[in-house]
């Protein structure tokens, strides 16, 4: 692979190594949602993995945005 970037290297490749997540998959109406944990019960939406068409032009469910979820029983 090769980058052209007046950037420097450290800038370009700066946090390559971070793994994001933990990911959790949740149910949202008739949307199934990917969301990412930021407190115990809340999580901002990473992406949508189901749900009808038009969902995904609510702005309500678009990527970043906070919702509030219940964790599932261990």
């Amino acid at each position: 692979m090769t980058i052209y970037s007046t950037m420097p290297l450290e800038l370009v490749y700066d946090g390559i190594n971070n793994q994001p997540g933990p990911y959790v998959a949740i149910h949202f109406g008739d949307v199934q949602l990917q969301i990412e944990a930021v407190s115990p019960g809340v999580g901002r939406i990473v992406r949508l993995l189901d749900g009808p068409l038009d969902a995904y032009l609510r702005p309500e469910l678009s990527p970043g945005t906070m919702v509030a979820f219940g964790l599932p029983p261990s």
